[in-house]
């Protein structure tokens, strides 16, 4: 009988996107197939702490909606020491993590902390590495370097914590209404549709609380048109999908907290040239950024046919209801080969990386 591959998935996190992660992490795990893999749970609480736990607890905790609460023995972490094997206080156990699959969301996960982590441990992980997941992650960086490759993006101003700016001066490059976001953050996590000066204030405030940089863009009047794109050095696209949110925005409470605060067109209704070009378009943004493995592209399709990149999402959500998953379910994949299509690319990432010289003799 052959091996089972163990495969570690993280989940949790110090990260306002915590409850997602959870959620995500139940998914990914109810369509593992057990004949391939045996799972390893590790769950990091919101003080950063890593836990190995059980199915039993992620289960209970994605049931109730919340926040990982651990009751497990507290781990090491992965150090470049324990080469692929948990360290539970300060101990080897026997097993040996062959993969891992940070399903976290936001900072602390998907901006090249924990990637940079697994790297040095020499352990294969799904998804992009550091470099791609730290500028994709920031809307500030992400959108200057997608501007310099040519790729049509909306306005936008970037502001710190000790910088100032009047809402004249916004309107006057940006116009209104305008959105205020914290700039390493997803979900829709701190952002605000902006109308007013009075509204202004509080804006920056909110986004201030979750990120020391924020960016504001302008409102983009079009169509949320949302793509897959899964592959190493030859990635495909998805068909699209459509998000028609019935909020004022695709907010964080339309995602994940109102039932009817959004409907999923999948596969959106577009010409067959417009599927092409945004398909293009989605692979060309997940190239710019040095993406690997696995991202979302998200777009506006204005009324005269335009198409404007908004953001890419290097650990898209695995919920039952998450646009990723789904989209690839339409063009053809399930969910349980799209998890293999994910795990193989990690390790054949991680193989073509271990031929690599490190050092000069």
């Amino acid at each position: 009988m052959q091996k089972k591959i163990n495969i570690a998935i993280l989940f949790g996190g110090k990260s306002a996107e915590h409850e997602v992660s959870v959620q995500s992490a139940k998914n990914v795990l109810d369509v593992l197939d057990r004949n391939k893999y045996h799972p390893i749970l590790i769950g990091i609480a919101k003080s950063g702490v890593w836990h190995l736990t059980s199915e039993d607890a992620l289960n209970t905790q994605a049931a109730k909606g919340g926040a990982f609460k651990p009751y497990d023995t507290p781990i090491a972490a992965l150090t470049p020491e324990s080469r692929g094997v948990l360290l539970i206080n300060g101990l080897e156990s026997p097993t040996k993590i062959d993969v891992v699959f940070p399903v976290l969301h936001g900072p602390f996960g998907e901006d090249g902390t924990v990637q940079g982590l697994l790297k040095l441990a020499g352990i294969p992980f799904v998804g992009t590495e550091a470099l791609a997941s730290a500028v994709s992650m920031d809307k500030d960086v992400m959108k200057r370097l997608l501007r310099d490759a040519g790729l049509p993006i909306g306005k936008f101003i970037t502001l710190k914590s000790h910088e100032s700016l009047s809402f004249t001066d916004a309107v006057d490059k940006l116009g209104t209404p305008l959105f205020v976001k914290p700039t390493n953050m997803g979900s829709s996590v701190g952002v605000t549709k902006v109308y007013s000066e009075g509204e202004f204030g509080q804006a920056l405030i909110r986004a201030f609380e979750y990120d020391v940089k924020i960016v504001l863009e302008e409102y983009i009047q079009g169509r949320e048109i949302e793509c897959s794109v899964l592959g190493n050095e030859e990635p495909l696209a998805s068909l699209p999908g459509e998000v028609v949110s019935s909020h004022e925005f695709y907010s964080y409470e339309a995602k994940y907290l109102d039932e009817t605060g959004a409907r999923l067109e999948i596969p959106a209704k577009l010409p067959p040239k417009t599927v092409e070009i945004i398909q293009d378009m989605a692979v060309k943004t997940f190239k710019t950024l040095c993406c690997e493995g696995l991202g979302r592209v998200d777009f506006f399709l204005k009324p005269d046919g335009a198409l404007v990149v908004n953001e890419i999402n290097t650990m898209p959500g695995f919920t039952k209801i998450s646009m990723y998953p789904k989209l690839w379910g339409a063009t053809g994949l399930s969910y349980s080969v799209l998890i293999d299509r994910l795990i193989a690319l990690a390790v054949s990432r991680f193989e073509k990386e271990k031929r690599l010289k490190t050092s000069f003799f």
